[in-house]
């Protein structure tokens, strides 16, 4: 285990601060996604049955005021799903930026050692370059996973208010 953290260590250094940037993103990503997860799964179900259970203690559903009171609890399900989800697609833009900001500053360090040196350090040079690359690489690989989840969580979201619109139907 100590040694999967050194690893892990190692890596994040190789990307500079950067990849340390990305890792606090990633984790403030996977944090609001699996509580996400966690809400449609446990959470919402019971407030859709609270809904229900209200609005089939209703005397009448089909005036006017019942279907206001029906669209508003509707739309109040609705922004308790989408909660988070606009900071979550925020943060999967922002990785693959931050992957690009890290290419940036390695080229630079890599210009500046051929500035310095001339093209007889490669292995400075090489430095540089992988500083380049791996936080390019973290930023896309989080992004796409990212969007993965964020899909499953956009239909989860859109069928689970799709069945609580039905529960409450003007009968």
């Amino acid at each position: 285990m100590i040694d999967a953290f050194w690893h892990l260590r190692s890596f994040l250094d190789s990307g500079g601060w950067v990849l340390w940037s990305i890792l606090l993103a990633t984790v403030l990503l996977w944090t609001l996604m699996l509580e996400r997860l966690w809400f449609l799964a446990r959470v919402f179900p019971a407030e859709a049955k609270g809904y229900q259970q209200a609005w089939l203690g209703r005397g009448e559903r089909r005036s006017l005021a019942a279907r206001h009171i029906r669209g508003a609890w509707l739309s109040q399900a609705q922004q308790r799903l989408n909660r988070y989800l606009p900071m979550v697609r925020v943060l999967i833009a922002l990785c693959p930026l931050l992957g690009l900001l890290g290419t940036v500053s390695g080229m630079i360090q890599v210009f500046d050692v051929m500035a310095l040196s001339g093209n007889g350090n490669p292995r400075a040079m090489a430095a540089g370059v992988s500083r380049a690359t791996v936080p390019t690489m973290a930023g896309m690989v989080i992004a796409i996973s990212g969007l993965f989840c964020l899909a499953r969580l956009d239909q989860q979201s859109r069928r689970a208010l799709q069945r609580l619109s039905d529960r409450l139907r003007h009968e």
